[in-house]
Order: C-alpha cells, then structure tokens, then sequence
C-alpha cells in the first residue's frame, strides 16, 4: 500500500514517527516483523518541516571526516538549507530498529517534489 504524506508545516519528529511505523509495516495487517513490509511511503514538501521551540539553532548534527582534529557540525538550519530530505531521512532512520532490515526499510521511503515528480537520490549518497 501507498502512503503519501505532505510534510508541510508539521513537525519533524511527528513526521518520522509516523512514517517509521509504516516502513516498519505495523499499520497493515499483516505485519511480521522480521520482514520487509511492501508498503511505500511518498513524501512532499519536506522542505518546509518545522521543529519546536530553539531545535532550530541549538540542534546539531556531527560529522567527522575520519582525521584527527577534523569533527564538522552543522545547526538544524544549515543542514536544512544544505540538504532537508537528509535531515527527515535521518530522523526515519534512526527510529528504525537497528538490524539488517534498516537500510532495506529506508529504500521504501521515496521522496516527491511539489509537482508530484519522484525524486531520484544522489549517486553514492547513504
């Protein structure tokens, strides 16, 4: 089955719960769950997800680039600007349960422009 939701104005932890509950499959009947659920969840407008109160500037993401001394962070809203699907696909993920199963969950989660085309990932993006 086929979930489309508008993330317009809702907030990014609201959003993931919900979707990672249907990647998950525990909104269909037939939920196993060592299984892959079929269903697909499309997402729209994640552009214009909101977080409360001061998430926006005290939220902050890590990255390090494998050097010593070189551990990048970035605030809620410059990894908004950079890269806003990153930010919810994140958030789904790490919702998810931490098995074998994750990253095939993950595939099920597409998301769609305003105009309904789906878009296509970046080659090489995790």
């Amino acid at each position: 089955m086929d979930y489309h939701i508008d993330a317009k104005e809702k907030v990014l932890g609201r959003v993931a719960t919900e979707i990672s509950l249907i990647l998950q499959g525990k909104k269909s009947a037939s939920y196993e769950r060592n299984h892959v659920s079929a269903d697909k969840v499309y997402v729209k407008n994640c552009d214009q997800i909101r977080v409360t109160g001061s998430k926006a500037t005290d939220k902050v993401y890590y990255h390090h680039t494998g050097y010593v001394g070189h551990l990048k962070e970035l605030s809620f809203e410059q990894k908004m600007a950079k890269d806003p699907r990153w930010v919810l696909r994140q958030a789904v993920r790490k919702m998810l349960p931490k098995n074998f199963l994750n990253q095939k969950r993950l595939a099920n989660l597409v998301f769609v422009d305003p105009d309904g085309s789906v878009v296509k990932r970046k080659a090489g993006a995790k």
